[in-house]
């Protein structure tokens, strides 16, 4: 989240490519604490700011307040890469938000506890990651201090191997043994599984391309109204290049579009001179109130895209095994719809050749939203009920 700060602000700068990745895992497992040891190894390298556990983890604050909680940037460089991780929350009631935070992801660590092996959100976290497209997962098996028998982490590497197949990622992911605690103790022989789990990330984890070239495109997780200047909108860049003081439109969720104009845009609290593809960024919009810059809309270069209630897609219904429904459905079937970070309710239309759909179908078929989202031919989205994803779609034609 952008801040308002007076006097002057530290400029970003890097010409390193930028990396988004995600910590995946049951809560718990040590997620937020190997986060704030990568920044504390991290740090002694003059490549980061040691963050502490409590920076990080805005969790119980942000509860007591009455916030959903949201994800956690953190930023961190190795001597190729820039990084940004992204604390995903562990809980299950803000699966909403780590959707967003795992489809903003180029990759993922996934977090185990040694002496726990894998639990339910682990599976859970593994499945949505897989879902929403993240497709390399590097593993860092935490708390190794408090393992008594070291043969139970030969069990705990192979029932990682096996969730890892069975979630669809590669068994042979590097997977590393450490204590994320004893590190940011400054254990020097934990400091040092902490720089083999940021070197493994380097090399496993593929930059992502960086389409410059297309028009502006943004999805909006998050925004703030600063009284007097407007609204920040917060999310990833999409594609396309955005420098301040340029003209942009606000599409989707709300009925009309509205143009503004980016005043600044940051990223870590940093001044941006151009937001690039990837980067998660706070964009400060001229005179623009929250209600005009909801969740879920898009901030795109005037006239390059529109919101669309009603189209045709492809959809794969997911069977039972791999986490969907038990049961087939019928016409005028009404789940949630996910695309970026929205979450838009309607109701699928069927062929007239088709009257019931069951888990594992593969078919074309329509969708009316309840709200206008901004998409277009070949957006993807997932369609979830009752806490699970049950299909996974891309668009192939717009109706209207």
């Amino acid at each position: 989240m952008a801040e308002a700060k007076t006097g002057k602000k530290e400029v970003y700068e890097s010409s390193k490519p930028h990396v988004n990745i995600a910590t995946l895992g049951h809560v718990d497992h040590g997620k937020t604490t190997l986060t704030s040891a990568i920044t504390h190894v991290q740090s002694k390298k003059n490549k980061a700011k040691s963050r502490k556990y409590e920076e990080i983890d805005a969790a119980p604050e942000e509860r007591a307040r009455g916030i959903t909680i949201k994800t956690a940037h953190v930023e961190y460089e190795t001597d190729t890469r820039h990084y940004a991780l992204i604390d995903c929350p562990g809980h299950a009631d803000y699966i909403k938000n780590l959707i967003t935070g795992a489809a903003q992801a180029n990759g993922g660590i996934v977090v185990v506890d040694a002496s726990q092996g894998g639990q339910e959100q682990t599976k859970e976290h593994l499945l949505l990651a897989n879902q929403v497209g993240v497709k390399d997962v590097v593993v860092f098996a935490n708390k190794i201090d408090v393992v008594a028998d070291k043969e139970m982490l030969d069990l705990v590497k192979e029932e990682v191997e096996g969730l890892l197949e069975k979630y669809g990622f590669n068994k042979n992911s590097p997977i590393i043994f450490g204590s994320a605690k004893k590190a940011l103790e400054g254990d020097a022989e934990q400091e040092k599984k902490i720089e083999e789990l940021i070197d493994a990330v380097d090399k496993h984890i593929p930059t992502p391309p960086s389409d410059e070239s297309k028009p502006f495109l943004m999805y909006i997780e998050d925004n703030m109204s600063i009284t007097g200047r407007g609204t920040v909108a917060t999310g990833k860049v999409e594609r396309g290049t955005l420098k301040p003081g340029e003209e942009v439109e606000i599409v989707g969720i709300n009925a009309e579009k509205f143009k503004t104009k980016a005043t600044s845009a940051e990223m870590f609290h940093k001044e941006l001179k151009e937001a690039k593809p990837n980067f998660n960024i706070g964009v400060l919009l001229q005179g623009t109130t929250r209600e005009q810059a909801p969740r879920g809309a898009a901030l795109a270069k005037p006239g390059s895209i529109n919101a669309h209630k009603k189209f045709e897609a492809q959809v794969y219904i997911l069977t039972k095994d791999e986490g969907g429904r038990h049961t087939p459905f019928e016409a005028d079937y009404s789940p949630q719809f996910y695309f970026y970070t929205s979450d838009i309710s309607g109701t699928i239309k069927l062929p007239e050749d088709k009257k019931v759909v069951k888990p594992g179908d593969d078919l074309s078929l329509q969708v009316h939203l309840i709200h206008p989202v901004a998409i277009e031919v070949n957006s993807a989205f997932s369609i979830r009920e009752g806490g699970r994803t049950i299909g996974k779609g891309v668009v192939t034609k717009i109706i209207e």
